[in-house]
Formats: C-alpha cells, structure tokens, sequence
C-alpha cells in the first residue's frame, strides 16, 4: 500500500500509527491473502480483538451517558450502534472501501461494498490501534467516531407487569409474596376459562376469571392493586 494510502486513512481516523504495518495488515482480507501470499497475515485477528474493545467503549459510555436506563435497553441500544450496517456505513464514510486488499473473486462478487467486510475491516484497525497505543487511544478514537450516533432519546422504560409491581409492595411493607391459587377451570377445551384466587399477606384476597392462569394471575393482581390504592386514598 502506497504512503499516500495509509496516510489518508490515519487523517480520516484522527489517529497516526507508530506503527504502520498493523494498520496495513487492519486491511488485508483473508481473499487475498489466500490467493496471492498464504504466509501474509491478515486482518482475522485484529477483527477479533477489535469486536471485544468496541464492544467495551461502547458499553462503558452507553453507561456513563444514560444512569437511568436498564439493562435491557442498554443492550439494545449497543446492539444498534455496533451492529454490521452501522459499522459498516461508518466504514463507508471513512473511505475505508477504497484501501482494502481483496482477492480478484471477491473483487468480482463485490466485496468492497460488502457490509461484512467493511464492519470488519473497521473493527480491524479498531483493534490495530489498540495495539499500537493501548486503551485510552482506542477509547478516544471511537468515542469521537461515534459522537453524532448516541441515540438523543431513550424510549420510555415498559412498566412492570401488576405481578411484579404487587410482589415488589407487598415485599416492602410485610416481607412475604402474594399467594396464587387456582380455583377452578372450566369451559370446552379449546376455551377454557380460568379461576385463580389471590391472597395477600394481610389476609385479602382477589378472585380473577381469564382464558389464561396467567392472565388470571395478572387480573388478580391488578385489582389488588387498585383496592391498595383506593385504601390509602381513604
């Protein structure tokens, strides 16, 4: 690769190698190193330990930039950020597509707009300046290429189910768990209704018919609800 070449690379990613000869191997695909020189390395490895840095950052400043998310949506959110397509339209930008080191049939088929191989081949050189600089360098850089991606608004956290809302006020205020029991089922098979009784710690309870046990739980559970919330406004 020409100097020119990884010159524009180190320009377009705001970081310059010590050591150029990690960000070229960051761009040699397997293809052609399979066709025209079986002992040159390619950028399998490097992917590899760019995926888990990535992976990392990511998580850490999804973290830090939104205290008050759950785990679920963290999760979600991260998987958007690094999924393939986004990595790979990141790839795009950078110009990556044009500095690649392909086999003459991947050339062919295509593969310089290939989602798979741009997202790799960023996650390579994610993971080349890891080697080349460490943690702190790596974080720097992709926390600057993905400054315009964090999401700007978290959809509102689901609420939680009446089971689990009863359970957590009764946990509270007596130390004990509401007690379902099913009463009764009846109905032809294919429509079956469901009876379950609730009981709560003080002693009341709640009777819910539904065409499920768990639907019946979760009635069951909501009118409890409702008549906790009419006694305390009493």
């Amino acid at each position: 690769m020409s100097d020119a070449s990884l010159e524009d690379i180190q320009e377009r990613m705001g970081y310059r190698f010590r050591d150029s000869s990690i960000l070229q191997t960051a761009l040699v695909h397997s293809s052609y190193a399979n066709e025209y020189n079986n002992s040159l390395e390619h950028n399998e490895r490097l992917e590899f330990l760019g995926d888990a840095v990535l992976e990392l950052i990511i998580s850490e400043a999804l973290y830090l930039k939104y205290p008050q998310t759950r785990e679920g949506e963290l999760t979600r959110m991260r998987a958007r950020l690094v999924s393939e397509p986004a990595l790979a339209e990141m790839a795009r930008r950078l110009g990556l597509q044009e500095h690649l080191y392909l086999g003459r049939g991947e050339e062919i088929q295509g593969g310089r707009e290939r989602d798979a191989i741009l997202c790799d081949a960023l996650e390579s050189i994610l993971g080349a300046i890891f080697l080349d600089s460490g943690f702190q360098q790596a974080k720097e850089v992709i926390l600057r290429l993905f400054a315009d991606m964090w999401p700007s608004q978290i959809r509102a956290q689901p609420r939680k189910d009446a089971k689990s809302r009863l359970q957590e006020i009764t946990q509270k205020h007596y130390q004990e768990r509401p007690r379902y029991v099913l009463q009764d089922s009846f109905g032809p098979e294919h429509a079956k209704t469901y009876r379950v009784e609730l009981t709560l710690p003080d002693g009341r309870t709640k009777t819910a018919d539904a065409s499920s046990l768990k639907k019946a739980e979760q009635l069951a559970a909501e009118k409890a609800l409702q008549d906790m919330q009419n006694t305390e406004q009493e």
